[in-house]
């Protein structure tokens, strides 16, 4: 670590409804009032949220388009992966670092559940994935488990029918990521406590920080 190191990004991804924004939130409140770690100041964090509404709005897609049409819900995903580039290709332009709620990972595994093996494959080729792994390989990524009492529809995300298909789609994204290289840290459900989910994140990034 020194003093001109840039903090690695952190990802907080995984299943829909598992305490992914909330988390977030909470972290950039942290952020807001540290200045430094081990005596090196450093820029405060930008926030990656809400590009898969954003898309979902811009482009009048709904939820429903991922489950009942594989060619709606493919655009949807490509549309998505396209976003996260941009946003996180800016970013990193201006030389800062962020905090996202979700990643390059995302809308590959969502093509391989709602589409089929060849759709996500085809996005795991293209460039812009490659751009977003390469950047994901040199941050800090936690899955947020699936499991807790906290699925609520909202109107907008996709919701699993059940508990056993949340748990699934979890699995589902550990095993991808563990296809194509990703470390990643899973933050246990049993862990509900804000501020001890909270330090998980930030012992894990600072951890990496401290290897500069």
């Amino acid at each position: 670590m020194t003093p001109h190191s840039k903090p690695r990004n952190i990802y907080i991804v995984g299943a829909q409804c598992t305490g992914k924004t909330t988390l977030i939130k909470a972290l950039q409140d942290h952020f807001k009032n540290t200045e430094d770690f081990g005596g090196y100041p450093f820029s405060r964090p930008k926030t990656i949220t809400e590009v898969a509404r954003t898309v979902l709005k811009q482009h009048n897609f709904t939820a429903d388009d991922i489950t009942s049409s594989p060619a709606r819900s493919l655009a949807l995903q490509q549309l998505i992966l396209q976003a996260q580039v941009a946003t996180e290709r800016d970013i990193s332009a201006q030389n800062d670092w962020f905090i996202s709620d979700r990643s390059g990972a995302d809308p590959i595994v969502y093509a391989r559940k709602y589409v089929n093996e060849d759709a996500a494959s085809d996005l795991i080729r293209s460039a812009g994935w490659l751009e977003l792994r390469d950047r994901m390989r040199n941050s800090v990524v936690v899955v947020c488990e699936a499991g807790a009492d906290w699925l609520t529809d909202d109107g907008v995300r996709l919701m699993p029918k059940d508990r056993a298909e949340w748990i699934r789609f979890h699995q589902l994204f550990c095993s991808c990521l563990d296809d194509w290289g990703l470390n990643y840290e899973v933050l246990p459900y049993e862990v509900s406590n804000l501020h001890e989910r909270v330090t998980f994140v930030l012992e894990r990034w600072e951890q990496a920080y401290k290897k500069g």
